[in-house]
Parts: structure tokens; C-alpha cells; sequence
């Protein structure tokens, strides 16, 4: 198996080139761009990025496994992100978890059979102020209650 960047990802990194006096600059929106077009970030995208940045597939790998956005395996069509900090978990945070859990009959850090959700622990998404959160894909849920769940994933199934 072998990466490539398509030739739309390709014209944007290319652009991007001129933008910055450093291509040390372009890692995290390189890999922004490749998880965009595989869903993950796979050994072999690293290495192909890591020859267009001139960079060791390690370093690659350094900044990739430190940011949990970036997905180093495969995920499901739905990645249902739970956030862990303290706002959160005095909040039921961990009660949703869960709930989610058993509503997909699988664990945190697993994915259903159907490669249709996928559930993570995050350490910070940002919604303190309407804790608990959980993060679907891109779109926040604020104040999350079993019964938001409930409603969003049957309707995603």
C-alpha cells in the first residue's frame, strides 16, 4: 500500500509552499490534508510526508501520535469523541461514556462491527462552559443527557 496526496491536496501543498519561508510549517496542515483524504494517518502517509518535508518518518510520527485529532488507525464513518477533563467528568462525563457504550455494545477506543461509530476519550474539547460534551464527527454536543445520545445515534443508524 502507498500514499499519495490527491491532485487537489497536492496543488494545495504546493500553495501552501509559498506561504511559509519554512516547510517545517506545513506538518499540521499536511496532516490535516491526508486524514481529510484517507481518514487516518497511515505508516505510509507519514513516510511520504516525511520525504516532502524532508523530515524523518519518527518526527512525522512525533507530531502526529501527540495531537489526539490526528487518527493513526482507522476509524468508523462516526467518531463519537467524549471529553474526560474535570469540567466535564463533574458533570457526567463519564456516565455518558457509558451509556454510549452500551447503547454500541463496545468499549472506549473500539469500533462497532459495521465500522459505523467509533468512541474516544479526548482530553479537551473546549466546551467547559457546557459540560458534559461530546464531540460527533465535527459537530459539538453541549449538556449532553443519555436521551441526546439516545435521539442522535438513532438517528445516525
Amino acid at each position: 500500500m502507498s500514499f499519495e496526496f490527491n491532485e487537489k491536496n497536492e496543488d494545495k501543498f504546493q500553495e501552501l509552499l509559498t506561504r511559509y519561508p519554512k516547510k517545517d510549517s506545513l506538518m499540521l496542515p499536511s496532516l490535516w490534508m491526508i486524514q481529510y483524504q484517507e481518514g487516518w494517518i497511515s505508516p505510509e502517509a507519514m513516510q511520504y510526508l516525511a520525504k516532502k518535508l524532508d523530515k524523518s518518518p519518527m518526527d512525522i510520527y512525533s507530531v502526529a501520535s501527540f495531537y489526539t485529532m490526528f487518527h493513526l488507525e482507522p476509524i468508523a464513518k462516526y467518531n463519537i469523541q467524549v471529553c474526560k477533563t474535570l469540567s466535564c467528568m463533574l458533570r457526567g462525563s463519564e456516565d455518558i461514556k457509558k451509556h454510549i457504550e452500551n447503547k454500541l455494545n463496545i468499549k472506549t477506543g473500539q469500533s462497532t462491527k459495521d465500522m459505523k461509530f467509533t468512541i474516544t476519550e479526548v482530553e479537551c474539547l473546549g466546551s467547559c462552559g457546557t459540560a458534559p460534551c461530546v464531540c460527533i464527527n465535527e459537530d459539538y454536543i453541549q449538556n449532553t443527557t443519555p436521551q441526546m445520545i439516545d435521539e442522535i445515534l438513532d438517528g445516525l443508524k
